[in-house]
């Protein structure tokens, strides 16, 4: 989401002002945010050291996902040593292999990670996460069929979960086992200490690369293939399940489908009303995000909606919920009645 991205700019400023420390000393001293954008990167380097001694699944996942944007890790407490473990944790959950398959190198083209994608198709075969990752695959490679099959597979799936939830709660349940140091808290924020928690639980996930499912391609293989009746069907079948999604963008993709496949006009238009939901609570819950880092009490209450776990869906809508912000954007449903408006498909 956008607001994970936002909140990582902090943790980008660390990372990109890290080479500053081989400068001439003669320069300019660094501004206090760039300061506290340091320290915060040390605090995290911090983090991963303490953690990576565990031998839980969900430690390290918490240390892998801490470790994945920090350059020149040692290679005992790096994204690869860590996830590696964590997905060979006697109590690892499949999250730990989903974000197994970013350990992989894109200029060698060989990601996803195998290993993690066979993995994940044997232990979580009734995702269609999983299935819609392979469409996205097939179809660049344009293996047709067995797009076509994978389209088959993510209909009859149970669920749809990208385990952002999961990683989420990784971090948000080891993200206070050190106390952040004084020059990582913003002394003008009324945060504090929570304020650091926030910026590390969403910031370092919006930092993170995310295996992308073939949302687009999906789509196309969708609205290529309508006149196809087994292909509509397995369309409409997947959209149903993707508007239960774990993610926004899931439920986006399920709402699209239904609004340019079904031939019922209510359905339609219940999908245009939506979709319009969606995108105001996503804008809501990204002003509620951002807020938080200067909010002490909305803090401590984002970050214990994200050790709860859950689903990305279920804390976005639970914060809103809480805050008392409607789930429905003023006029949608009138608006999305009158006309059809442009729904698009993330990458």
């Amino acid at each position: 989401m956008r607001v994970r991205r936002r909140l990582a700019i902090s943790l980008m400023l660390g990372l990109a002002s890290l080479p500053m420390a081989t400068m001439a000393r003669d320069k300019a001293a660094p501004s206090p945010a760039t300061t506290r954008a340091q320290a915060l990167v040390s605090f995290q380097r911090d983090l991963v050291s303490v953690l990576a001694p565990r031998a839980d699944a969900m430690p390290l996942l918490g240390a892998a996902l801490l470790a994945r944007p920090l350059p020149n890790q040692p290679s005992s407490t790096n994204f690869h040593a860590l996830i590696t473990r964590a997905a060979r944790a006697d109590d690892a959950s499949p999250a730990a292999q989903w974000a197994r398959l970013t350990d992989c190198d894109a200029a060698a083209r060989t990601c996803p990670n195998a290993d993690a994608l066979a993995a994940l198709t044997a232990e979580a075969g009734d995702n269609a996460a999983i299935w819609l990752l392979k469409l996205g695959q097939d179809s660049a490679n344009e293996r047709r069929g067995d797009a076509r099959e994978d389209l088959r597979r993510a209909a009859g799936a149970k669920l749809y979960d990208d385990y952002t939830g999961t990683a989420l709660q990784a971090l948000a349940t080891t993200v206070g086992t050190l106390p952040p140091p004084p020059a990582a808290i913003d002394p003008g924020s009324a945060a504090g200490a929570w304020g650091v928690q926030v910026v590390m639980v969403f910031g370092v996930s919006g930092l993170l690369p995310a295996p992308q499912p073939g949302m687009q391609a999906t789509a196309r293989l969708c609205e290529d293939g309508k006149d196809d009746p087994a292909i509509r069907q397995s369309c409409l079948q997947l959209a149903h399940l993707l508007e239960w999604g774990s993610s926004p963008l899931a439920r986006s993709l399920g709402l699209h489908l239904r609004e340019t496949l079904s031939d019922d006009p209510e359905a339609q238009a219940a999908a245009r009303a939506e979709m319009t939901n969606l995108a105001w609570e996503v804008r809501n819950f990204a002003a509620l995000s951002a807020r938080a880092a200067g909010d002490k009490a909305l803090a401590q209450h984002l970050l214990a909606l994200a050790r709860n776990g859950g689903t990305e869906m279920s804390l976005m809508l639970a914060a809103l919920r809480d805050e008392g912000i409607p789930l429905d954007a003023p006029g949608a449903s009138e608006a999305a009645a009158i006309a059809p408006t442009a729904s698009t498909v993330a990458p």
